[in-house]
């Protein structure tokens, strides 16, 4: 249609150098045109930010899929700058599931002396059962997870039907809760700043939106996180604002990686 294919993309907080060029150079495959890439923490800031005429300090607190972010950012007057980022590689959303297979698995064994994580696919009905479980109890103090035909034996089908309450759930993920001061307080430190200066802390990620876990932030800051935006669409929602900066032109919309 006679228009440039272009790419903006966006990368983990701690994303390594290598796999930025990575990234670039399969774009450059495809034939897309990479302007620029940010990461996660500054996109969410721009969404929260964007319009912001005096200078604030933003806590980015981003629980993804896999890995746990912390990044201290400076913003206000179209201006982004990234001050400090932490985090945990081995920390997300993932975890949270994963306590919870452990957890049918080892009451299914109790019960029926069978280890199903050995079958690749009832591993996998755990795995999408526990997400399903985890994202309800966030919403509500208990739900019933039922998983018909998970196996069989030579007396016939085996089934999982049982309940499990937020205050379990919570148990099983107490150690997972612990790890997610740390990084806060090594962003700070680098950042060489203390809670006090914190203006807003924002929340990015679906597990962020489990209330233990939304409670510990709030715990660990002494503030109550930003909710004007959706954790689930912030990063999004950032980004879109930047293409619209580097496209269109838009000078009040710098960013400091």
């Amino acid at each position: 249609n006679g228009f440039p294919a272009i790419s903006l993309e966006m990368e983990l907080s701690r994303f390594l150098r290598n796999k930025k060029t990575t990234t670039k150079d399969a774009d450059h495959i495809v034939g897309l045109e990479v302007l620029r890439i940010i990461n996660e923490p500054t996109a969410a800031s721009l969404a929260y930010g964007f319009e912001k005429e005096n200078n604030e300090t933003i806590l980015v607190f981003d629980l993804g899929g896999g890995t746990f972010d912390v990044s201290v950012l400076k913003v206000g007057d179209g201006v982004f700058e990234v001050l400090s980022t932490s985090g945990d590689t081995h920390l997300g959303g993932d975890d949270f599931d994963k306590r919870i297979v452990d957890w049918l698995a080892l009451n299914f064994k109790r019960d029926e002396g069978i280890d199903i994580l050995k079958g690749k696919q009832a591993l996998q009905r755990l795995a999408e059962a526990a997400k399903k479980a985890k994202m309800e109890l966030s919403s509500l103090t208990q739900t019933n997870i039922s998983l018909p035909f998970i196996t069989a034996t030579a007396d016939g089908p085996k089934h999982i039907d049982t309940s499990l309450i937020r205050a379990k759930f919570e148990e099983l993920c107490s150690d997972l809760h612990d790890r997610l001061k740390t990084p806060v307080d090594n962003a700070l430190k680098d950042a060489k700043l203390s809670f006090e200066d914190i203006d807003e802390v924002i929340l990015v990620g679906g597990s962020i939106q489990i209330p233990v876990v939304q409670e510990l932030v709030k715990k660990i800051t002494g503030k109550e996180p930003n909710v004007t935006v959706n954790p689930d669409e912030v990063v999004a929602l950032g980004d879109a604002v930047h293409v619209s900066c580097v496209i269109l032109g838009f000078s009040t919309c710098q960013t400091s990686l």
